[in-house]
């Protein structure tokens, strides 16, 4: 059973306490204490002495990510949290190891650096870029089997467990090291890219707005990409753009933790650095706290959210920030306690809340929420982030997995009013989104139909936005914030 194995090399590690919420009794946490808690989407597998093979390798190979830089992420989030700064978060419904080549690579990297360059004009704010990819090759489904041409058969989980063939859907072991590779090689092309100026400004950037359609539309995104454009000129020309900051940005990774064991295999005591909070006042004796270095970010999805679950055991006792994806099956009493799990210290943006109502429940369930939160000891702590994307899923009347623009960035805009009511600040958006010229979303200014949807539909889970329609979303959430400064305090 995945999801019940103890890797050797954990259980020798020391237990830490983590520190609780005053009201509860401090409880005692390791990487492998989740495993007495019930699991959710749990993968079972037919040879476990296999998969014992696969995580004892895990567990003997380097980190993918280094506590440094999650650390460097926390305060950025800190700072998003605060209102100081923006946070975007985009990329694959699930990753596909053969995504894992460099034109699939640079092209989302491109597309979330230019996403990121309008936020920087619209909200006059720095942004935060973490990329769902380098690990984001598990999906939790709704059921374990389906029906394909009249036979029972796995789903597809993501290539981390099975392949999307049906020839494939048996859960293989072996996958989890591949997907362990193919991270550190997405990674590697990550870094060396941004490294050798994939994200230098010098460089020409294509603004092709061919796809508007609306001649309004064309005008007012070419107003801001002009705007863009001169200050880009203006700052070459006063020497402005020689010290460094343009050539090179930060990009983090992330995925959802969804496999415990896979997670648990990653997860290592390591020297906090010097900056981080966890090596100041309440710091462990050996100055050492418990990282995943699988991943920067790692977030909760809406099905393994269970206070009393497994993925909120385990996910309490790392210092990586988190996120939690919050939607209509949440209560109030949950999000406290969540985050009183969680955060019991309060560490300001430390937890990332992802809403995901649908734009047509947003506005009677989010001001709750906020309120909640908002009133509470953990007011002005978390990072408030919008995925407009997974409560606006449909299928068309073939069948076919949609999201409508229009749906998308209505749930957007209403979620940016209802902070600025409530008095809250939205810090972030969180997007599925692909470099590629996809047909899956339909709308936006490229025109999108129903009946363009088989024209270059790829994706295995979920429908992604295209890059014209990404970009597009950046414009308008841009123009938002714009707007809002030009109109002063209200």
């Amino acid at each position: 059973m995945f999801g019940t194995s103890q890797n050797p090399s954990s259980t020798s590690e020391p237990l830490v306490t983590q520190t609780a919420h005053p009201r509860k009794t401090p409880q005692l946490w390791s990487p492998i204490s989740w495993t007495t808690k019930p699991i959710y989407q749990e993968a079972v597998y037919v040879d476990q002495k296999s998969v014992d093979k696969s995580l004892s390798k895990l567990t003997r190979l380097p980190p993918i990510v280094t506590q440094t830089e999650i650390v460097k992420l926390k305060e950025s989030l800190r700072d998003v949290a605060l209102g100081k700064a923006f946070l975007l978060q985009g990329g694959d419904c699930a990753e596909l190891f053969d995504y894992c080549e460099e034109n699939a690579i640079e092209s989302k990297i491109k597309l979330l650096l230019q996403m990121s360059l309008v936020l920087i004009w619209g909200a006059n704010k720095p942004v935060v870029r973490i990329a769902r990819m380098a690990g984001q090759y598990a999906k939790p489904r709704s059921k374990p089997t389906e029906i394909v041409d009249g036979k029972e058969t796995n789903s597809f989980r993501g290539d981390i467990l099975n392949g999307h063939p049906l020839d494939e859907r048996d859960l293989d072991p072996s996958r989890l090291v591949s997907a362990y590779f193919h991270s550190a090689a997405t990674l590697n092309f990550i870094r060396a890219s941004l490294s050798s100026g994939i994200a230098d400004l010098h460089r020409p950037l294509d603004w092709g707005l061919g796809h508007v359609h609306d001649p309004e539309l064309q005008v007012k995104y070419s107003n801001i990409v002009s705007s863009i454009t001169e200050s880009l000129r203006f700052m070459r020309t006063v020497g402005a753009d020689t010290a460094g900051q343009l050539q090179s940005v930060d990009l983090y990774t992330s995925h959802e933790g969804l496999l415990l064991d896979y997670e648990q295999s990653l997860t290592r005591r390591l020297k906090n650095p010097s900056s981080s909070r966890a090596a100041k006042a309440d710091a462990p004796a050996d100055g050492k706290s418990w990282y995943n270095t699988g991943a920067h970010f790692l977030w909760i999805g809406d099905r393994t959210r269970q206070i009393d679950g497994a993925h909120i055991e385990y996910f309490r006792g790392i210092e990586n920030p988190i996120g939690v994806k919050i939607g209509p099956t949440t209560s109030s009493s949950d999000l406290l306690a969540l985050l009183r799990i969680l955060n019991p210290s309060v560490e300001v943006g430390k937890i990332t809340l992802i809403t995901r109502y649908g734009a047509s429940k947003v506005r009677t369930l989010l001001p709750s929420h906020i309120r909640v939160v908002e009133g509470s000891e953990y007011a002005r702590s978390v990072v408030w982030q919008c995925d407009p994307m997974h409560g606006n899923t449909r299928s068309t009347a073939t069948g076919i997995k949609t999201r409508q623009f229009a749906d998308i960035f209505s749930e957007l805009q209403q979620t940016l009013a209802i902070h600025k009511q409530e008095g809250s600040y939205l810090g972030g958006v969180h997007l599925e989104l692909t470099g590629d010229a996809v047909t899956e979303c339909t709308g936006g200014s490229v025109g999108l139909a129903e009946e363009d949807l088989s024209l270059n539909y790829t994706s295995f889970c979920d429908p992604r936005l295209n890059e014209k329609q990404a970009l597009e979303m950046a414009f308008l959430i841009a123009g938002h914030y714009r707007g809002e400064r030009a109109l002063g305090p209200q």
